[in-house]
C-alpha cells in the first residue's frame, strides 16, 4: 500500500507510461517513499490499534501523527506533478516550499534564500549577455534525481552501499531529504556571480576576451565564511578530527579525505583554491564560481543560524553542491584532458548525480541574458528510463525548423568542404544534433564528466509543436515573491474580527500596517499543515487566473486602463465560482470525499458537505462545480468570494501592484 494512512482508493491513479519521467517520479513518491517521516511508535495504519490523534491539520489533535505525515507526502507528489506538467514558476514555489517545511521545518526562516534568487534573477538578469534561469531549472534537476533513482538500480544500489542503508523505503526517504537539499539549492549563491557577469556584459567581454575589462571580487568574506564556536565543536565531534574555523577549512578536508588520493590534490591545496575562488576570479579563467557561495550559504543559514541536527550526509550534500559547476571540472580534474577520470557514482553519489542532472536539465529555461535570447533552446525533454538506462530525446519549436534547416545546409557545406571553415554552430541545437562516432558533443562531455559506463545513455534531437495553452500563462504580471506574505493573510482573516471590521470601511492596508496583526496571522498560520498551508498559497496563486477570466490583469506599470478599487457583484460571482471549482478539485486530488463526517471526525474521515455528492471521477469540470455550488447557501458561496477581495489590498501592499479593467481603456 502506497498511503497506509490514508484510503488509497480516494487517491487519484496517475497511469503514466513505464520508463517515462512521469512514471519514475510518481513510483518514487508514491511508492518507494512509503512511511515517509513516520514516527514507529505511533499508529502505521488506519487499523492499527493504538490509534493516537496526535497530529496537525486544521487543528491540533485532530488526526494520527503519521496521518499527516502521509497528507504531507500526497501533498508533495501532487505539487510535483503539478509541476511537471505547467513547468511554471510559481509551480516550482509549492515544491520549494514543501521540501522546506517537510525536511527543514519552517519555510519562513530559509525564504529569502530562494526567494532572493528568484528576485535577481527577473529583475537583473536582463543586463548579462549570457544566463538562463536556475530557480526552476533546479526543480526540474531534483525531479530527475528522482527519476534515476527510482529507475536505475545500478546507482540506487550504489547509494545503499555508500550509506549502509538496507531497507528499500528507508533509502528512499534518506535519498529524497538529502538529494532534496543538494539539488533544490545548489544554484542560490547565483546573486554573487550576477554582479561579476554584469560588469563582463557592460564591457561586452566574453569567451576568450573576459580577462581585457575590469572585473568584480570578493574580500574581507572572513566573517561569511566563518564557523561559530558551537558549530566547529559539533563538526569536531561529528567528524573525530580538528575543530575548523572556516568553511574553507571543512570544506578542503572532506574533498582531501574523500578524493585527494584519487585526483591527486592535497588538503592545503584544496584550501588554497577555496580562499582564492571569491578573491581571485583572474585565477579561475575570469569566472565567478556561484556554486562556492551556494555551499556556504547554505550552510551558514541551516547549521550557523537555524542550527539543524549536523550529519554526515548534510556535509555530503554541501560539498556536492561546491563541486558541481567549476571546482570539480578544472580545479579537482581537467574534464577535458586526455588524463580525466570521469566521477564515479561510489565516491559520492550525491555529487555524481547532481553533476549528472545538473549537465542533462538544459530544457525549458528561461533565457535572460541578450545573447542567451537569440540561442535556439531546448524547449522540452522525452525520457526513457527503462533497462537502467537514459535516453533522452531534447524537443526544439517546431515553428523554428527554418532556422534549424539553415544551419543544417551549412553543415553540410562544410561537410563537403571543410577547408579552413569553421564548423558552423546553433547554440544550442548543434551541440546536440553533430555527431562523431554516433555521439553528440553534449553526451561526450557529460561522459567525460561522470562514469556512464554501465549506463547505457544516449542523447538525440527532436522537433515540436509548442502547445502555449499547456502553461496556462496570464497577462497578469507578478514574480510572486510574496506568495508567502498572501497566504498567511488568507488564513489569518478568516478569525479576525479586526479584518471585518477594517473591510467593510476600506481599511485593509491600514490594518495588514499593524505589526501585531501580522504576527498574529503568522503564527496561526504556522499552526496549520501542510495541507492547509499550500491550500492558502494555490488560492493566492489562482488570483491570476481569475483576472483574466473578467477581463482583468494586475501590473506594477503604469497603464491606461481603468483602475479597479472593488469588484462588481458579477465579478464576485464568476470569481466565487471559479475559486469553489479550484477547492473542489484541490480536495479530490487530497483524496477527500462527499459526506457528513461524525461530530470532530471530518479531518480523520476526509469527509466534506461542500463537495459534490455521488462525484464519481477525480478531474471537476467547471459545469459540475456550478452545479454544486448553486446548491450551496449563500454563506457558503461568500466563503468563496471573500478572499480575492482581500486580494486587492494585498497585491498593493506586498508587491505594489495594481489591478485594472481591459474594457475601461
Amino acid at each position: 500500500m502506497a498511503y497506509t494512512m490514508l484510503n488509497n482508493k480516494t487517491i487519484r491513479p496517475r497511469n503514466y507510461l513505464p520508463g517515462t519521467l512521469e512514471f519514475e517520479v510518481n513510483s518514487f513518491i508514491h511508492e518507494r517513499c512509503e512511511g515517509l517521516r513516520f514516527d514507529k511508535t505511533k499508529a502505521k495504519s488506519r487499523d492499527d490499534s493504538q490509534m493516537d490523534f496526535d497530529g496537525t491539520s486544521l487543528e491540533n489533535v485532530k488526526i494520527p501523527l503519521n496521518m499527516e505525515k502521509d497528507i504531507d507526502r500526497l501533498c508533495f507528489e501532487n505539487a510535483i506533478d503539478c509541476f511537471i506538467k505547467s513547468g511554471k514558476k510559481e509551480d516550482a514555489f509549492n515544491i520549494y516550499f514543501c521540501y522546506l517545511e517537510m525536511f527543514v521545518g519552517d519555510y519562513d526562516k530559509t525564504r529569502r534564500m530562494i526567494e532572493l534568487l528568484s528576485e535577481f534573477e527577473a529583475n537583473g538578469s536582463g543586463l548579462l549577455m549570457k544566463h538562463r534561469d536556475h530557480y526552476s531549472h533546479s526543480v526540474y534537476v531534483f525531479i530527475l534525481g528522482l527519476a534515476i533513482f527510482e529507475s536505475n538500480s545500478i546507482f540506487r544500489a550504489s547509494y545503499k552501499k555508500y550509506y549502509n542503508i538496507d531497507d528499500e523505503h528507508e533509502a528512499a526517504s534518506h535519498y529524497l531529504k538529502y538529494w532534496g537539499l543538494t539539488s533544490l539549492f545548489h544554484d542560490i549563491g547565483y546573486p554573487f556571480e550576477l554582479p561579476f557577469e554584469q560588469v563582463c556584459s557592460y564591457f561586452e567581454v566574453d569567451g576568450d576576451n573576459r580577462n581585457t575589462g575590469p572585473f568584480v571580487s570578493y574580500n574581507d568574506i572572513g566573517n561569511f565564511t566563518a564557523i561559530n564556536e558551537n558549530t566547529g565543536r559539533k563538526i569536531s565531534e561529528l567528524l573525530k578530527v580538528k575543530e575548523f574555523t572556516s568553511t574553507d577549512e571543512l570544506f578542503a578536508y572532506i574533498l582531501a579525505d574523500k578524493l585527494g588520493s584519487i585526483y591527486d590534490f592535497t588538503e592545503s591545496g584544496m584550501l588554497q583554491i577555496l580562499q582564492d575562488k571569491p578573491i581571485h576570479p583572474d585565477k579561475f579563467n575570469h569566472f565567478m564560481d556561484h556554486a562556492y557561495f551556494s555551499a556556504t550559504v547554505l550552510f551558514n543559514k541551516l547549521f550557523c543560524e537555524l542550527e539543524l541536527e549536523l550529519d554526515i550526509p548534510y556535509l555530503d550534500a554541501l560539498t556536492a553542491i561546491l563541486m558541481h559547476n567549476s571546482l570539480y571540472k578544472f580545479s579537482i580534474t581537467n574534464y577535458k584532458s586526455d588524463k580525466n577520470k570521469p566521477f564515479k557514482s561510489d565516491l559520492h553519489p550525491l555529487a555524481y548525480m547532481l553533476m549528472l542532472c545538473d549537465e542533462l536539465q538544459c530544457w525549458d529555461r528561461i533565457a535572460y541574458g541578450r545573447n542567451s535570447k537569440r540561442e535556439l533552446h531546448p524547449m522540452g525533454c522525452t525520457f526513457d528510463f527503462s533497462n537502467n538506462g537514459i535516453r533522452a530525446v531534447y524537443q526544439y519549436d517546431a515553428r523554428e525548423v527554418s532556422k534549424i534547416n539553415l544551419f543544417k545546409d551549412e553543415y553540410i557545406e562544410y561537410l563537403q568542404d571543410s577547408k579552413n571553415k569553421k564548423v558552423p554552430k546553433l547554440k544550442a541545437y548543434s551541440e546536440m544534433y553533430i555527431k562523431n562516432n554516433k555521439k553528440s558533443s553534449f553526451q561526450e562531455d557529460i561522459e567525460k564528466i561522470v562514469d556512464l559506463n554501465e549506463i547505457a545513455f544516449s542523447i538525440e534531437t527532436g522537433l515540436k509543436e509548442r502547445d502555449n495553452n499547456s502553461r496556462h500563462s496570464y497577462i497578469s504580471d507578478s514574480n510572486f515573491i510574496n506568495l508567502y506574505n498572501f497566504a498567511i493573510v488568507l488564513h489569518g482573516r478568516w478569525k479576525n474580527k479586526d479584518w471585518k471590521y477594517a473591510k467593510e470601511y476600506g481599511q485593509e492596508e491600514i490594518l495588514l500596517k499593524d505589526d501585531s496583526i501580522i504576527k498574529e496571522f503568522t503564527n496561526g498560520f504556522k499552526g496549520i499543515s501542510l495541507e492547509y498551508k499550500l491550500s492558502n498559497i494555490n488560492q493566492a496563486k489562482s488570483f491570476a487566473k481569475y483576472m483574466d477570466e473578467i477581463g482583468c490583469f494586475y501590473t506594477d506599470k503604469p497603464v491606461d486602463y481603468e483602475l479597479v478599487q472593488r469588484f462588481t457583484d458579477d465579478e464576485l460571482i464568476k470569481i466565487g465560482l471559479l475559486e469553489h471549482q479550484r477547492w473542489l478539485q484541490e480536495h479530490y486530488d487530497m483524496g477527500w470525499t462527499y459526506g457528513i463526517p461524525k461530530s470532530g471526525k471530518r479531518e480523520f474521515e476526509r469527509r466534506h458537505n461542500a463537495m459534490i455528492p455521488d462525484f464519481v471521477g477525480f478531474d471537476v469540470s467547471k459545469e459540475i462545480a456550478m452545479k454544486n455550488y448553486e446548491r450551496l447557501d449563500k454563506a457558503t458561496q461568500d466563503l468563496d468570494k471573500e478572499p480575492m477581495e482581500c486580494m486587492l489590498s494585498m497585491l498593493r501592499m506586498f508587491d505594489g501592484l495594481r489591478i485594472y479593467r481591459f474594457y475601461g481603456k
